[in-house]
Parts: structure tokens; sequence; C-alpha cells
């Protein structure tokens, strides 16, 4: 199983960009496609994107296609969001996740196995 940590969030305007990091620990990340989801106050957890094990075929949720960008260093053990563009409504925890195998299978939280503990973004307007 991979330990994953996410850094990077923190308070910033509406149009502002941030860059979040996932550092995974274990010899094995790069064999596992990953992910990250988000979850505001009160609300469940909503996948944002993915990316396959060799950092191919980056998948968005609608909300966020265009303005996120998803990607991975697999000699770092580290994947990315780069977030750009950001609304108030972008206020969430961002978590990272790994995938059950080299290929994103959906875009569900079962789909996914290791999770982060969390990065809290919040976007003032």
């Amino acid at each position: 199983q991979v330990q994953l940590v996410e850094s990077g969030g923190g308070l910033v305007q509406a149009g502002d960009s941030l860059r979040l990091s996932c550092a995974a620990s274990g010899r094995t990340f790069s064999s596992y496609a990953m992910g990250w989801f988000r979850q505001a106050p009160g609300k469940e957890r909503d996948f944002v994107a993915a990316i396959n094990w060799s950092g191919g075929s980056p998948y968005y949720a609608d909300s966020v296609k265009g303005r996120f960008t998803i990607s991975r260093d697999n000699a770092k053990n580290t994947v990315y969001l780069q977030l750009n563009s950001l609304k108030p409504e972008d206020t969430a925890v961002y978590y990272c996740a790994a995938g059950r195998g080299h290929y994103y299978s959906g875009s569900s939280i079962a789909d996914f196995g290791s999770w982060g503990q969390g990065t809290q973004v919040t976007v003032s307007s």
C-alpha cells in the first residue's frame, strides 16, 4: 500500500493559482494511477482529476476542465494538481488518492484505494 501526503493548499483570492503536491512513499508509486478529489463543507467528496501510471490520459471533472492540470513525476514519487483561475466554489479540502492499478477505472471513490489526509484550499471573492 502506498502512503500519501498532500501539501500546497492555502488562502488565495479569486483568479489566483495554486499548485498542490502529493508525495507518495513506497517503491510502487509508478504502478498506480493517481487521482485528486475534493470535499467542500457539508458536501460529498467529488472527483476532480485522474492520471494513468505513465502520466498519460489525464481526465477531469467538467467543473475544472481547462483550469486545473494534473501531472506526475514518477522519479520524485509525486503527483501534482495545478489550479488556475480559482473560484470561490473551488474552496474545499483536496485529497489525492492512489488508483487500484496502472489505469484508472472510474471516477468514484471506490475506484481509488489509498488516500492522503487532505490539504485545505480556500478561495476568497
